[in-house]
């Protein structure tokens, strides 16, 4: 398996290994545009791989602050109580770099600043750059994916 995401068509699609396309999902990537420093808030560019999968078990909507799950689930009542929050819901893939002096060590390294492909809140718009870096998915289309990738996944991030 591979995933490609085009942040100009703001979309995911899924791969096997002889190429051929087998799902295609609408995203959310950065309002900043697509950048590879820290704090620049922007969506890195590039090869990455899957380092890590967090949260198999959770149920849908499970919020997640620090790779944790909180043990609440997200409804539109809980985000309008904390509507500074950037909800991280459902499962996790936290992606690293594999380009070096590009999206991998010193001010550029996307697994030390916490990029993500994640679930949001339903209240979110897919298609279009809203997020603060990660890349933002429907909680039902996070799920399904997760269940079709292993930590070492590559994942390519075009601008």
């Amino acid at each position: 398996m591979r995933i490609s995401i085009n942040v100009a068509r703001q979309e995911l699609e899924l791969f096997t290994a002889d190429g051929a396309c087998i799902r295609r999902y609408p995203v959310s990537t950065a309002s900043n545009g697509v950048g590879e420093r820290n704090g620049s808030g922007c969506t890195p560019r590039g090869r990455h791989r899957i380092r890590a999968r967090i949260g198999a078990d959770a149920p849908s909507g499970a919020v997640f602050r620090g790779r944790r799950p909180t043990g609440e689930i997200w409804t539109p009542e809980l985000a309008a109580a904390y509507p500074e929050r950037d909800w991280i819901l459902s499962r996790i893939l936290w992606l690293c770099g594999e380009e070096p002096g590009f999206n991998r060590g010193g001010q550029c390294d996307t697994m030390r600043r916490y990029i993500y492909i994640h679930g949001t809140g339903e209240d979110q718009p897919m298609g279009e750059p809203r997020s603060h870096g990660c890349i933002r998915m429907r909680n039902r289309d996070v799920i399904e994916l997760f269940e079709w990738v292993s930590a070492g996944t590559p994942v390519e991030i075009v601008g």
